[in-house]
Order: structure tokens, then C-alpha cells, then sequence
């Protein structure tokens, strides 16, 4: 019987953690109101350090309110708790202590007999982590998460959530930062977008993009001209990216419509980037997971510099609009899949069956539990697909061979 179930989200922000947080606490109070619901702040870090709010009436009552606000209310954070050298220097836990015991032995105390976790890859590998040391440990707790990321590359799940809603804001983020493509002559505007291993956030950004030019009426006479607005390159990890061949196209469109405009995932060329970096006696900072830091090594600038001069540009101008993407609220098609998704997540928590909830693309996209052991980091984004090949085609950039992820 369930009589506690605690909440947590965790790694980086998307739009979705606040919604699925107040779906989840609104279809508890729907189907079993006398469970008594709590929020450890901070994610893993707040299951560790003890810190954790009860889910009030007056919460409860209102919980739908959270589906308006992007962020998360609780608090995130990056732990990994099989890195326990990393969270002694954090000072999470004490030298010679077991993280995943440490948690487990957090949850009994705390009388915890449902635990969900709302987040990416890492979140929901960490929760795998720690559902397999209770299994062993023969502690009685059911976790069950959700696939929040707005990369959408969590294997084997269609859709994980935010990642619609991202690719929405990232296009509005587009339209005001591409407006600035004649604030000086022979301008490139590097729009870099989220994306460590995949690149189906800037692909999905740039059609959203495309689709709001359909929408525009255009006065070229007075300088009002699409093709400056448009989009004239989209550069992703999945595809190689031949800088002279690049270059001399991109060069074609500078000097017919004065102005480059580029999306660029922040992990395509990063291995080239990296190169370079260890070449010159760099030393490339990672995270506790082992990612490089990305922010640390800049691939817009390093872009940015490669073309500057390649295409005789007088500014270059590099924006991300990570941050602007992924603290926003859900949109309606994300708040559809959140409340299927948690209403499943909430079934099978009271049913007593752990897994992340998802469309299972190794079962006909069947929304199920999924076995923790089966989720996995990493889904490259599909080049091939034929929407994006259509959106290449529209923009006269040859169809890219693929290569193979390594950072």
C-alpha cells in the first residue's frame, strides 16, 4: 500500500518539470487524496542533504497553477550518485559513503514508498541507478520517472517532453535575433541552439522557424525580403560539416543577399573543436557525468571565426537561446503528452510498477513503463528523415553524409 510519494527533478531545466510536477500532484489528489505527497528541493542533491517540502492542501488544490510557469519550482540539480568522488567534494556525502545507500537510507527514513524523477538521460540513469541498489537491497520503493529533455534523445522514447515546446521558443527566439541581419553589412547571425549529441532541437527549431516565414508577408522593394530572413545553413552533430565546401556556397549567398544566418547545434563540430583545443595544450573541462562543458569551449565563436573571414564578414554575431528555450511553460501538444504521461506514471506507481514512462519506439510507440536497464542516453537524431531533408532542400544546403557521435 502507498502512503508516501516523493517528488524530484533533476539536471538541466525544460519545459515541462513545473507542469509535470502540478499534473502529478493533481492526479494523486484525484485518485488517493489521503497520500501524503513531499518534494525533495534540488533534485538528487536534496534527497542526500534531507531537504524536502510537504506537498500542502492548499498546493494540491492548485496545482494545476504550475502548468502556466516554465522552470521547476523544486529546484534542480546534476548529481550522479554512483559518482561518490564528486559528491565528497560537493560535500553530499562523507568520505567512505555509499551515495546510493545514502539516498536509500533517506527515503526509508523519510517513509518514502514512491519516488519520481523528472528528468533527461542522467536523471532517469541515475534513478535506474539507484532502483536496481533498492532491488538488491531488498528496500521496498517503487521508482518511476518521466523523460524530460529538450534534446528528445532518450532511448528508446519517441518524444521525451519539453522538447516540442523548446523547438517553438527557439523559433521565436529566431525571429527577433534574425531581424538584426542588416544592423551592419555582410553580417553572419549564428543562432546556436541546445543539442550535445543530437541535433533534433536545432532541426525541429529551424522548421518551426521556416514555418512562421510562411506565415509573413514580404515587401522586398523597401528591403522587407525573405531571403534575408531566411535560414542558410543547419549544421547538426549527426551530419559532417565540410567547412571549404560550406564556405563557398555560404559565400554565393552573402554576396546575392548580403547576410548569412546559421542554426548550429552546440555539439556539431565539437570533436574538431576539441582537437584543436588538446592540440594547442588545452585541457577540456567535463562535468561529474563526464560531458565536456560546452559553455567552456564556445563552438558558436568557434564557428563564428571559422566563417568570418571565409566569407568576408564585416560582424559576426553569435546568440543562444538555450536559456530562453528551456525555462519556458509547455505548450499545448507538451501539456498533452505531460498528462498522459503522468497520468500512466501515477497507475503505475500505485500499481507498483517501476520504469520511465514513454511512447516505447521498440514496442509500436506503445505509452508504458519502461524498464529502467532500457534507457539510455545518446538517440542520434535521424538525418534521413524526410522532413529534414525537405528542410535542407528549401534552403540549398546539400544533404549532409552522417557521422558517428563520439563526445
Amino acid at each position: 500500500m502507498v502512503a508516501k510519494v516523493a517528488f524530484l527533478t533533476a539536471g538541466g531545466f525544460a519545459p515541462c518539470l513545473s507542469a509535470a510536477l502540478g499534473l502529478l500532484i493533481r492526479r494523486y489528489t484525484e485518485l488517493a487524496p489521503e497520500i501524503e505527497l513531499i518534494a525533495y528541493e534540488n533534485g538528487y542533491q536534496g534527497l542526500l542533504s534531507g531537504r524536502s517540502i510537504t506537498i500542502t492542501d492548499e498546493v494540491r488544490a492548485n496545482a494545476e497553477l504550475l502548468t502556466q510557469y516554465g522552470g521547476s519550482p523544486i529546484g534542480n540539480s546534476r548529481v550522479k550518485l554512483t559518482n561518490a568522488k564528486d559528491l565528497v567534494k560537493r560535500g553530499l556525502v562523507a568520505e567512505g559513503v555509499d551515495p546510493l545507500r545514502a539516498a536509500a537510507d533517506r527515503l526509508t527514513a523519510d517513509g518514502v514508498d514512491v519516488l519520481h524523477t523528472i528528468g533527461g538521460d542522467d536523471t532517469n540513469t541515475t534513478a535506474a541507478d539507484l532502483a536496481a541498489f533498492l532491488a538488491r537491497e531488498d528496500y521496498q520503493l517503487t521508482v518511476v520517472g518521466l523523460p524530460k529533455t529538450i534534446d528528445n534523445d532518450v532511448i528508446p522514447i519517441r518524444q521525451s517532453l519539453g522538447a516540442w515546446t523548446a523547438a517553438e521558443q527557439g523559433s521565436r527566439f529566431a525571429q527577433n535575433i534574425i531581424a538584426e541581419h542588416n544592423s551592419a553589412s555582410r553580417m553572419v547571425i549564428i543562432h546556436e541552439v541546445m543539442g550535445r549529441n543530437c541535433g533534433w532541437l536545432t532541426a525541429a527549431t529551424a522548421q518551426a522557424y521556416r514555418a512562421w516565414l510562411d506565415t509573413r508577408e514580404w515587401l522586398p522593394g523597401i528591403g522587407l525580403d525573405r531571403r534575408e530572413w531566411d535560414i542558410h545553413a543547419v549544421y547538426v552533430p549527426e551530419g559532417e560539416i565540410d567547412l571549404d565546401a560550406e564556405a563557398a556556397r555560404l559565400s554565393a549567398v552573402m554576396d546575392s543577399v548580403g547576410n548569412v544566418n546559421i542554426f548550429l547545434s552546440e555539439g556539431a563540430g565539437v570533436e574538431a573543436i576539441i582537437a584543436e583545443l588538446e592540440a594547442a595544450g588545452e585541457e577540456v573541462a567535463r562535468d561529474a557525468f563526464g560531458h565536456v562543458k560546452l559553455d567552456t569551449i564556445n563552438p558558436g565563436a568557434w564557428f563564428g571565426k571559422q566563417f568570418a573571414s571565409r566569407l568576408g564578414a564585416e560582424k559576426v554575431m553569435v546568440q543562444k537561446s538555450g536559456y530562453f528555450s528551456r525555462s519556458a511553460p509547455a505548450n499545448a501538444a507538451d501539456l498533452e503528452l505531460i498528462s498522459a504521461m503522468c497520468d500512466l506514471a501515477v497507475d503505475s506507481a500505485l500499481r507498483g510498477v517501476p520504469g520511465v514512462i514513454g511512447q516505447d519506439e521498440e514496442n509500436d510507440d506503445a505509452l508504458s513503463a519502461i524498464a529502467f536497464d532500457r534507457i539510455k542516453g545518446g538517440k542520434a537524431f535521424d538525418i534521413d528523415v524526410d522532413w529534414y531533408g525537405e528542410l535542407l532542400d528549401g534552403i540549398g544546403q546539400p544533404r549532409p553524409r552522417k557521422v558517428a557521435v563520439q563526445h
